[in-house]
């Protein structure tokens, strides 16, 4: 018996379109906001200011070791929320399926999407899916928005950031990008290679709590890696930031790969991390609570923010050299997210 397959009827809103809505969307993603099919989704307000955010993920392949498109758009949005100080509580799910694509694979990622959303207390609230013709896609693509709630006082931007203040990096740097490399490629490496990809919200909001107007900036450094997000917050603050070259955590695996194939990890994508501006006399606080986070268990202080050119990153090295860190240049792996 042949698999079955998704099939341009699935996207014409008939009886094929209900079918699948209520045999994997429903089935796996229920709760009652979403159960009721309405054209949006009326959400209660709690009051104060909302934030929203929407990104879509078009990453290959589908599936990877340590997760897959349909975790990665459900953390990836709830990650640019928590970068504002944003509590995350619903989220949108679009999806554009390739004809032929299989039901198994289709579902395989529903469950996923769930999975995310139980475990990181969110709700899909409300959807649509749309077919293309085979050829005119790659299996699956997928937009999320979200929209969280900003506590009263809280503030977090880039351009925030002061003189004197300390970056810390929450873990190792490049764990997404060389797995989806690798993968890709089809290389065999030694080591345990899998992707980052984890909601950071609680760990946020731990910060948020234990330090109130200390955390200056929230950044999660995806496609550029931490050179470019570094970057850009030294470009929005006007001011510098400088690194120890020797505090830059990078997991052996991903150092070894990276020497193999020429990369470096400062550029590679993240799913799984942030970086934290903090008070530089915060800073120990600021690393004893993310250490006693799941998420935060590796951070390091990798530098500070001083006086000097607007958006100049210096690597410094423990003999007193330096290089300039520029923002990525070009597009080395596409379709990383």
């Amino acid at each position: 018996m042949s698999e079955k397959m998704i099939l341009l009827d699935h996207g014409s809103g008939g009886l094929a379109s209900q079918e699948l809505i209520s045999e994997v969307f429903i089935k796996h993603l229920d709760n009652p906001i979403l159960n009721s099919l309405e054209d949006s989704a009326i959400l209660e307000n709690p009051g104060g200011r909302l934030a929203f955010t929407t990104d879509s993920y078009v990453v290959d392949p589908i599936f990877f070791p340590g997760g897959d498109i349909g975790k990665l758009a459900v953390h990836g949005t709830i990650n640019d929320l928590a970068m504002r100080g944003a509590r995350p509580h619903a989220l949108s799910l679009g999806l554009i399926l390739e004809e032929g694509l299989l039901f198994d694979e289709l579902e395989r990622v529903i469950i996923s999407i769930a999975e995310a959303c139980r475990e990181a207390g969110v709700y899909v609230v409300t959807g649509d899916t749309k077919v293309v013709p085979k050829g005119k896609g790659d299996k699956i693509f997928i937009n999320t928005s979200g929209i969280g709630f900003v506590e009263e006082g809280v503030d977090i931007s880039s351009k925030y950031a002061k003189e004197g203040d300390v970056v810390i990096l929450s873990g190792t740097m490049g764990d997404h990008g060389i797995t989806i490399m690798t993968r890709r490629a089809g290389i065999a490496l030694q080591g345990d290679l899998k992707s980052d990809t984890m909601p950071l919200h609680r760990m946020v909001a731990a910060l948020l709590k234990g330090l109130p107007g200390d955390i200056h900036t929230l950044r999660d450094p995806t496609r550029g890696g931490v050179a470019s997000t570094l970057n850009e917050i030294a470009e929005n603050s006007g001011l510098s930031i400088e690194i120890d070259n020797e505090a830059l955590p990078v997991r052996p695996q991903v150092n070894a790969a990276c020497e193999l194939l020429g990369l470096e990890p400062l550029y590679l994508a993240n799913e799984g991390k942030c970086l934290v501006i903090v008070s530089g006399n915060k800073a120990d606080e600021a690393l004893r609570i993310m250490h006693g986070t799941p998420e935060g268990k590796e951070a390091v202080v990798i530098g500070k923010l001083v006086a000097g050119k607007a958006g100049r990153v210096v690597i410094r090295t423990p003999v007193g050299g330096a290089r300039v860190v520029t923002p990525l240049h070009g597009m080395p792996l596409p379709r990383i997210c």
